[in-house]
């Protein structure tokens, strides 16, 4: 082999690579849109390459079936979870800055990702939880409850139950996309997913929320 043949092949490599990356980010984006509409049992890979213009065979080539593909959608949620609640650094943080930090972050990533509520759904009553308890989304659970567990300990949150107060805590944050579309229809005039609308549910979540808690 010649070297200019030699550094020809090594230049392509990076770029081969890279398209892989995109062409999965790609499926896994369609993929999770379709899981969000039908859940595993209704969806089908076809929609999911016809969305992408990605050939089914070059689907199953990196994900291996319908259920590595809906695997690896609910394996990136609790990777995104746990990055959005690890950036907080809320063990640097007053514990109740760091409540208001969780609740702001827990609304944030809502609004970000509306559609997720109605894939959980479809987890849940589909498959009755067996593929997001993989997905290491309880991560982010535990460390709210153990955030709550550090408030008492201060003195600065009353007694509670960190655990039922934090699936509590999730309800008020998911709650508010989750039902959009039922909720638009009790006020038309509000435009419940506005920037503007979605900050004034924030600061009210958490007022609600710390007057719940607070000793």
């Amino acid at each position: 082999m010649s070297s200019s043949e030699y550094f020809r092949r090594k230049a392509k490599k990076p770029r081969q690579v890279r398209d892989a990356e995109a062409t999965q980010t790609q499926i896994l984006d369609a993929a999770e849109q379709e899981f969000a509409r039908y859940g595993l049992a209704g969806t089908r890979i076809d929609a999911i390459a016809a969305r992408t213009g990605v050939v089914k065979a070059m689907i199953y080539y990196y994900f291996e079936s319908k259920e590595g593909l809906y695997q690896a959608v609910m394996q990136r949620i609790g990777t995104e979870l746990d990055a959005a609640f690890q950036k907080l650094d809320s063990d640097y943080l007053p514990v109740e800055e760091a409540l208001k930090a969780y609740i702001r972050s827990g609304i944030a990533y809502g609004a970000t990702y509306p559609h997720r509520g109605m894939l959980w759904f479809y987890e849940a009553i589909q498959n009755q939880g067996q593929y997001g308890q993989m997905s290491g989304w309880q991560k982010s659970f535990w460390s709210m409850a153990t955030l709550l567990e550090r408030g008492i300990a201060e003195g600065l949150f009353r007694s509670l139950d960190p655990f039922l107060t934090t699936i509590n805590i999730l309800g008020i944050c998911t709650f508010y996309f989750n039902a959009h579309e039922n909720l638009k229809y009790l006020d038309p005039t509000r435009q419940l997913l506005s920037s503007e609308m979605i900050e004034q549910q924030t600061q009210e979540a958490i007022n609600l929320i710390l007057a719940g808690v607070k000793a």
